[in-house]
This record gives C-alpha cells, sequence and structure tokens, in this order.
C-alpha cells in the first residue's frame, strides 16, 4: 500500500449556478415566510417560529448567495487531499473511507459525501469556524464531522467520489 500521490491532475468541481439559484429561491421563500409570521403576531409560537425561519434561512440564503458570487471552486481534489470551501484542506491520510449519505427530512430526501475522519477531533481544532461548530453538531448526532453537500455540485455525489478514487485508489468507500 502507497501513499504516494497520484499524479493524475486536480479535479475541480465548480458550484452549480442553477441548483444554487434554487437554493437561493427556496431560502428566500422561506425568509418571506417567517417574516410574515413575525409581523402577523397570531400567537407567540407562531412568531417564535417565524423568527428562527427568518435566522436560520437568511443564513443559507447568505451562504448561498456567496456561492453564486464566489469566484473559486466548491471542491478540489488533488493526489494530496480534498479542499472544500467550507471544510478547508483534508488529506488523503487524514480519511477512513467516504461514503454517500442519504438524510431524510420530511418528505425530501439530500445527498452528502461523508468523509469518515482517523481522527475528527484534530480535524475540528483546524477547522474553519463555520465548519467546526457544524461538525460539532454533526458529531452530537452520530455523524462524521465533514460532509459535502451534493445539492449545490455541478455533478452526483458518485463521480465525485468516483474522482476521489481516480486520485487515491486506496481509498474506501462504502457502500
Amino acid at each position: 500500500m502507497t501513499t504516494e500521490p497520484i499524479s493524475e491532475p486536480e479535479t475541480t468541481f465548480r458550484s452549480s449556478k442553477g441548483r444554487t439559484s434554487l437554493v437561493v429561491l427556496g431560502a428566500t421563500v422561506f425568509v418571506v415566510l417567517g417574516a410574515w409570521m413575525v409581523i402577523d403576531h397570531t400567537t407567540v409560537k407562531a412568531t417564535v417560529m417565524g423568527a428562527v425561519a427568518v435566522l436560520f434561512f437568511g443564513l443559507c440564503d447568505c451562504l448561498a448567495i456567496g456561492r453564486l458570487l464566489r469566484r473559486r471552486p466548491e471542491l478540489v481534489l488533488t493526489g494530496e487531499g480534498v479542499t472544500h470551501v467550507m471544510l478547508g484542506s483534508i488529506g488523503w491520510t487524514e480519511i477512513a473511507e467516504v461514503g454517500i449519505r442519504e438524510i431524510k427530512v420530511r418528505s425530501s430526501t439530500q445527498r452528502v459525501i461523508e468523509l469518515v475522519l482517523r481522527d475528527p477531533v484534530a480535524y475540528l481544532a483546524r477547522a474553519p469556524r463555520m465548519a467546526r461548530i457544524a461538525g460539532k453538531a454533526n458529531l452530537r448526532m452520530g455523524f462524521s464531522p465533514t460532509n459535502i453537500s451534493a445539492t449545490t455540485l455541478p455533478v452526483d455525489a458518485e463521480t465525485v467520489v468516483a474522482a476521489m478514487r481516480r486520485h487515491h485508489p486506496e481509498l474506501r468507500v462504502r457502500r
């Protein structure tokens, strides 16, 4: 088993403008609905739910708009590892395995590429702030702290995992 970098040219994935625009549209609709619930004041519960919706979906909106405006790629794969816009850089030696996880929320399913790390605590100590916050929450729920959403990528999760295997053939893929 070798840990030498593969001479494969880097693989770059930019955000899908169409998919990201749909995320912006959806988040904006929920911000407007939440604001309407706050303004309407029908019940305390509705007002609180509206405020939470405005805050949460407002953050989602800001992140998605940032992805639309960003010039750098969403995800870059090289012989050394993975560089994700939110997660930062993770070397292949840090990744024990990858898998595609489906997260069901009510009637919809979101697919994420889960990077199972050998030492999640070491990663979280150096991770970017937003990745650290989300990663700790993921750990508390029993997931890996490093998940790459396939929603805003221009290709499906299987294509990304196949590209990861091209860059690091020894990579274990959980089915």
